[in-house]
């Protein structure tokens, strides 16, 4: 029997070009963070809530089709992720679902 102390899934929220973000479960190994999102994944914390946007580290790099800009309070552009991306919440030492509050 395997022993782990995350979940072995995770609750995200999915945002993929030109779709409408939704609720998935995603398997919460390495492997398969990186296959969700095509590539080595990168977390960014753009926002106050414990929560992560975790993208594929080089999707600008490589060409991937722009997704979704962000923007700070002032609404002033900060970043622009392309390619897939989830947002998922933040464990004391890991990634963790999303909290239902924050589930929309």
């Amino acid at each position: 029997m395997k022993e782990y102390d995350v979940a072995d899934t995770l609750d995200v929220l999915m945002v993929e070009p030109g779709q409408y973000a939704k609720m998935v479960t995603i398997d919460s190994g390495l492997k398969s963070l990186q296959a969700t999102v095509g590539g080595d994944i990168e977390a960014a914390y753009f926002l106050d809530d414990p929560v992560a946007l975790v993208c594929q580290e080089e999707g600008k790099l490589n060409g991937s089709t722009l997704n979704r800009a962000v923007r700070g309070q002032d609404g002033e552009i900060m970043d622009i992720i392309a390619g897939k991306f989830f947002i998922c919440g933040l464990g004391d030492d890991d990634f963790a679902s999303l909290p239902s509050g924050l589930q929309k």
